[in-house]
C-alpha cells in the first residue's frame, strides 16, 4: 500500500482514538486502579480485532464483486463522519470514572474479558469500522480488498494500545485532575471529523 494512503488512514484513525468514550473511560478507571492497566488495554485491543475481522469478512469480499459498494460506504462513511464531528462539537465528551459494575473487579482476566466486553460487543465499535476503512480501500491496488482491511487495522490497533495505555498511566495526573481538557481534545476532533468527511464529499462528487 502506498505511504500516502496509510498516513492519511493514520490522520484519520488517530482523531478516532483520541476521542474519549467508554474505552478512555476504561483504561481511566483500570489506571486509577493501578495494577491491570495492560490487562483492561489489552482486552479493548481483543475486541476491536474481532470488529476488523468482521468488517474483513463481509465487506473485503463483497468490494471484490461490486466495486460500487466502496463508493457508496464511502458516502456513508462520510456522512457518519459528519454526524459524529457535528455531535462532539456540539455535545463534547466528558469521562467519569465511576463505573460502580467494575470497580469488584480484581482479578487480570476479569480486567482483560471487561475491556473486550466493552469494546468488541459494542455496535458503535463495529459501525466505527464500517465507516473507517472502506473509504480507504482500492480494489484495483495488488493487495486484496480483505487484506487492506485487516493492514489497516493493525495501524489502528496500534495507535489504540498506545494511546489507551498512557491514559491509563496518567489517568490520576492529567485526565482525571483536567476535565476541560478532555472537551478540547473532544471539540478539536469533532471539527477535523467534519473537515474530514466535507473532504470525501468533495472527492466522490469530482
Amino acid at each position: 500500500m502506498e505511504l500516502s494512503v496509510i498516513f492519511a488512514f493514520w490522520c484519520v484513525s488517530i482523531l478516532f482514538v483520541l476521542t474519549p468514550g467508554a474505552d478512555w473511560a476504561y483504561a481511566i478507571l483500570a489506571g486509577i486502579k493501578g495494577n491491570f492497566v495492560l490487562n483492561a488495554v489489552t482486552g479493548l485491543i481483543l475486541g476491536h480485532f474481532i470488529a476488523i475481522l468482521c468488517v474483513a469478512a463481509g465487506v473485503g469480499a463483497l468490494l471484490q464483486h461490486y466495486p460500487i459498494l466502496l463508493t457508496t460506504m464511502t458516502i456513508l462513511g462520510a456522512c457518519y463522519l459528519l454526524w459524529m464531528g457535528a455531535n462532539l462539537l456540539i455535545h463534547p465528551a466528558t469521562i467519569s470514572s465511576d463505573h460502580n459494575e467494575t470497580q469488584t473487579l480484581d482479578s487480570a482476566r476479569s480486567w482483560l474479558l471487561k475491556g473486550v466486553g466493552i469494546s468488541g460487543l459494542n455496535p458503535k465499535v463495529l459501525l466505527l469500522f464500517f465507516a473507517l476503512l472502506p473509504p480507504f480501500i482500492h480494489p484495483e491496488m495488488s493487495f486484496a480488498p480483505t487484506t487492506q482491511i485487516i493492514l489497516l487495522g493493525m495501524i489502528h490497533l496500534l495507535s489504540c494500545a498506545v494511546v489507551y495505555v498512557l491514559v491509563g498511566i496518567a489517568a490520576n495526573k492529567l485526565l482525571a485532575t483536567r476535565p476541560m481538557a478532555v472537551k478540547v481534545v473532544s471539540r478539536v476532533s469533532g471539527g477535523l471529523m467534519v473537515m474530514i468527511s466535507i473532504i470525501l464529499f468533495i472527492g466522490q462528487l469530482g
